[in-house]
């Protein structure tokens, strides 16, 4: 077991970065850290996808911090969790996985938790399953849990309120969902949990279980998420995740393709970087950088951390290369036509750049598809155009899509 390190700036580092709000307050918390004391704490990820995603990685650094510290970290799969459904901010009733699509879906978790966390060492990061003992509750044990929860307190939550006011179901499993989540702070007795702010019900929920059955105080810790100036998260429910176990070229291509009004936060809350730079970059995108510039950096430093910096250099070369310079790339899907000519909006959905002919005019309306021949790209403008392939043609769907059509 590693010493507790009580270091006041690191500790501070941890109570503020990406962090936003620490109940019952940041103030107990500094001085329960800076006592030496080695608290235990976790963070749940529930297998709704195969792969975590970037906003995952958000708490992953948090528990990296405390475990870099010498703290007790657990990373939790809530495998049984994940079975229910968690409805935090679904306007509809989550599709409930199967005890196989659960397991599945977990399977690669660990390895892409390794970027983050060290599961072996003196101080090796705990991977437990919550199913070990909500599996083992019985109908008694449902009861009782439930007795220490109102109605009223599930049905304030903003999510069901707008299921109300919408005329949409709201089922009795969803309402346990926080009950078993704050089971885990109980079977587990840790002193800490971290999760986003949008988690902080369910995290609440195990505060209160905790107290009352064990008159044990539990800190919550909740993370600033990873949005855009409108709000919008940049997660897998809203189609633009980053996955960990995306190749470095997607990784880099994904984080290029987003929003410049989250480059800060997302230097602060998904990278290394220091406190120093994070005001750095700040002060240079106030001053008028280019965007661009430092989002290359970002995508730098986010395929680092996950692939390693040779793969991450080689995903910037290949980008640049592909994009800033406008080349395709080295490697791209071909195509074997059979046809000397075709209908453009026909080639699009053949070659698979469009679902439908619809899709592939409104793309072309768009300015969205190119062809490139002999070192010039064109933009073609006309649904309606009778395309008289080359030898060799690429047909491009924006900024990341190739197809190579041969003869």
């Amino acid at each position: 077991m590693s010493e507790v390190v009580n270091d006041k700036s690191k500790i501070l580092e941890l109570v503020n970065r990406g962090v936003e709000q620490i109940y019952p307050s940041k103030e107990l918390l500094i001085k329960k850290l800076s006592s030496g004391e080695r608290i235990r704490l976790y963070c749940g990820f529930d297998p709704t996808a195969p792969a975590l995603h970037i906003g995952n990685s958000i708490a992953l650094r948090k528990l990296a911090q405390f475990q870099a510290l010498g703290h007790e970290v657990i990373f939790l799969v809530g495998d049984f969790t994940g079975l229910i459904g968690d409805p935090t901010d679904k306007k509809a009733s989550r599709r409930q996985l199967t005890e196989e699509e659960i397991k599945n879906n977990a399977r690669n978790y660990k390895k892409q938790a390794s970027a983050y966390l060290n599961f072996t060492g003196e101080n090796p990061a705990q991977m437990l399953h919550n199913s070990s003992w909500n599996k083992k509750l019985n109908f008694s044990d449902l009861i009782n849990l439930s007795s220490l929860f109102t109605v009223q307190q599930m049905i304030q939550r903003d999510m069901f309120q707008a299921r109300i006011k919408d005329e949409k179901p709201i089922y009795l499993h969803e309402f346990l969902y926080p009950l078993a989540q704050a089971n885990d702070s109980l079977a587990m007795e840790v002193d800490l949990e971290v999760g986003g702010n949008d988690q902080m019900f369910n995290m609440m929920c195990g505060r209160d279980l905790l107290k009352s059955v064990k008159g044990k105080e539990k800190f919550v810790l909740t993370m600033k998420l990873l949005v855009d100036s409108k709000g919008q998260k940049m997660g897998k429910s809203e189609g633009n995740a980053v996955f960990l176990d995306n190749s470095p070229d997607d990784i880099y291509g994904k984080v290029m393709s987003w929003p410049d009004d989250v480059i800060n936060s997302a230097f602060e809350l998904c990278t290394a970087v220091s406190a120093e730079e994070l005001k750095q970059i700040a002060s240079s995108l106030e001053q008028g950088e280019n965007p661009r510039n430092l989002k290359a950096r970002l995508a730098w430093e986010i395929t680092k951390i996950n692939h390693g910096s040779d793969e991450a250099d080689a995903a910037q070369n290949k980008f640049i290369n592909t994009f800033q310079k406008k080349e395709a790339p080295e490697e791209i899907e071909t195509w074997q036509a059979k046809n000397d000519r075709y209908n453009i909006v026909d080639l699009l959905v053949e070659v698979g750049l469009a679902e439908s002919k619809n899709e592939g005019r409104r793309l072309i309306e768009q300015g969205a598809i190119k062809i490139q021949e002999g070192g010039n790209h064109i933009v073609i403008k006309d649904p309606k155009l009778e395309l008289s392939l080359k030898m060799d043609t690429v047909i491009s769907r924006g900024k990341r899509q190739f197809i190579r059509i041969i003869r």
